[in-house]
């Protein structure tokens, strides 16, 4: 469904580390000085149809450049993308007909209008067939639980309405390919669950393909098998996200209480202690390159006299920081 090939995109951003005063502003009047950045460098993947695929990366990665190219907005500096089949930002009308976009708090929807009359302009936008539309209003409203402010004013509802009517109307016209961008931010629990519970059921039932980009890791546990991470413009990572976690994911805690006071001064020399509540409640981190978790284990119940004990491996979070921090 989606190819990108050595794909790139550079800006022209204004130099405005030139001479200051007069001088400069004359200059700037006459030719201005620009520098080329770089916010994608030779990407390339490929997403067959129905995969959800989670794209992560920190501030300024690469990737909502990446999904604007996709989308059509943004036109490549150099390399390919097809979407469906289609170049997206060669026949921009066709693909919006291919695509649904939600990105983050930007709405979809008409301010002071009720949200039932959002869903109908979108119905006449993309002149999808009545039987179609009714069809797909009736499950959308039951799944995401929308039958009780159907008749508001878009202003009158709250953040987590507005994004569950945000995610559907982007599905009304049964689109392939669904960019998703922070679909959860600032939302309670509760809303999020839904969310993530609906993405994956018209995932299932319609093989939908989902981009997914977020912050919210949880995002990602939850929804995704793949994950692509992208970090100063280049594909870090591109695979199975537990093969992810069970390769980069080195680092462990443990939580451990004590029947009695224990000296931890004479640990296992490959813990490190981070949190010591009292001489009977510790925690501490190692690695798995320098101890298995089932070593540590064994370790600790054979020497010390063990009431509770809770190991957690490193988050996906955790990972991706620890990443990041190493190309710094």
């Amino acid at each position: 469904m989606i190819n990108v090939e050595n794909l790139a995109k550079d800006y022209k951003i204004y130099n405005r580390d030139v001479e200051e005063g007069l001088l400069r502003s004359i200059k700037s009047i006459i030719k201005r000085d620009y520098i080329l950045k770089r916010a994608v460098d030779n990407v390339t993947f490929s997403i067959d149809k129905g995969e959800i695929v989670g794209y992560v990366g920190p501030n300024g990665a690469g990737k909502s450049t990446t999904i604007k190219m996709l989308s059509g907005i943004l036109m490549p500096t150099s390399g390919s993308i097809t979407v469906n089949g289609v170049p997206p930002h060669e026949n921009r009308i066709n693909n919006a007909m291919n695509i649904g976009a939600v990105f983050g708090q930007r709405t979809q929807l008409y301010w002071d209008l009720p949200l039932k009359d959002s869903f109908l302009v979108h119905k006449k936008l993309y002149d999808i067939d009545t039987a179609v539309y009714e069809h797909n209003v009736k499950q959308y409203v039951e799944v995401l639980q929308m039958e009780g402010f159907m008749q508001q004013p878009v202003r009158q509802l709250s953040l987590g309405q507005k994004m569950r009517a945000n995610i559907a109307i982007a599905l009304l016209h049964n689109p392939q390919i669904i960019y998703l961008d922070e679909p959860t931010i600032g939302l309670d629990i509760v809303a999020k669950r839904k969310i993530r519970e609906f993405i994956k059921h018209i995932n299932k039932e319609k093989r939908t393909t989902i981009l997914l980009t977020t912050h919210d890791m949880d995002d990602i546990e939850e929804i995704c098998e793949r994950i692509i991470v992208i970090d100063k413009a280049r594909i870090r990572y591109d695979g199975n996200l537990k093969k992810f976690k069970s390769n980069f994911g080195d680092r462990y805690s443990i939580e451990i209480e004590f029947e009695s006071n224990v000296d931890s001064s004479i640990f296992h020399p490959s813990f490190e202690i981070i949190k010591k509540e009292s001489e009977s409640r510790i925690s501490v981190v190692s690695s798995k390159k320098k101890i298995s978790i089932s070593e540590a284990l064994k370790y600790i119940i054979e020497n010390y006299p063990v009431k509770d004990i809770n190991v957690k491996e490193g988050t996906i979070e955790d990972i991706l920081i620890n990443m990041y921090s190493q190309e710094n």
